[in-house]
């Protein structure tokens, strides 16, 4: 299994598109403090791209790779290794090589400018979000074994949880306007792992303004304390459900 994994961190830091997505990562990251005059200006300009950028290279990139390794995943298949194993180093593989471009990319600027817990939680968050993105890649690879529609399923994943959830909301908040929905709220904000990761990053510097409907309800139904550790749990969820489904699945495919 470890011989797996390192092969295949070799193999994506070969990658020229990582390198390109590290580059440029950094070059926002580095810009946004170099060009705010403020470090919660520079944050909060981040915090918009680990919420857009970072999910969508993170799906992409790994439902493709899924996609390109079938004739690895077939060769390995063929050897005395458990499906669990094969799986899981997969996942392990492409998680700890994208955690490490964020990390070099965006992690060193906000160590160095933003506030010590403010930048630890921001790493925090930009780790998550890509496990939880690379989680619902291997979901939505092993749901079709045609490459074009696993891909297409990834952006189309994308686009509900980054552009399409919020209008949801709103949708659901004027619908329902008459009605005490608040408790329904909070359960459909936990149906998004972006929002929850806004909001994991939010009620941290307690940027009111900027929660939107869906943040205001979950502060002030959890609070900021249990509010941020009820949302880092639902975000492990994140990655833990969609990768077992897509294990489960894997299992008991005939690839």
């Amino acid at each position: 299994m470890n011989r797996i994994i390192k092969f295949i961190i070799l193999d994506i830091f070969k990658n020229k598109i990582v390198l390109a997505y590290t580059i440029l990562l950094a070059a926002f990251s580095w810009s946004a403090f170099s060009l705010e005059d403020s470090s919660t200006k520079g944050v909060l300009t981040i915090l918009n791209i680990i919420l857009l950028i970072v999910p969508l290279v993170s799906i992409l990139f790994a439902t493709i790779y899924i996609y390109n390794s079938s004739e690895f995943i077939e060769l390995l298949l063929s050897q005395p290794i458990h499906r669990n194993k094969i799986w899981l180093s997969l996942f392990i593989g492409l998680s700890i090589s994208l955690l490490s471009a964020f990390l070099m990319a965006a992690g060193i600027p906000l160590i160095l400018f933003a506030e010590s817990l403010v930048g630890f939680m921001m790493i925090v968050v930009g780790c998550l979000i890509s496990a939880v993105f690379i989680a619902i890649a291997f979901l939505s690879s092993i749901l079709s074994r045609d490459k074009a529609k696993g891909i297409g399923i990834s952006i189309l994943l994308w686009l509900y949880f980054a552009l399409l959830f919020d209008g949801l909301v709103l949708f659901l908040l004027f619908q329902f306007s008459d009605y005490p929905i608040e408790k329904m709220m909070v359960g459909i904000t936990a149906s998004s792992p972006i929002d929850l990761a806004r909001i994991l990053i939010l009620l941290h510097l307690n940027v009111s303004a900027m929660m939107g409907y869906s943040g205001a309800i979950f502060k002030d139904f959890f609070g900021s304390n249990l509010g941020l550790f009820v949302a880092f749990m639902l975000l492990i969820c994140w990655i833990l459900f969609p990768f077992l489904l897509s294990l489960k699945i894997f299992n008991k495919k005939d690839l």
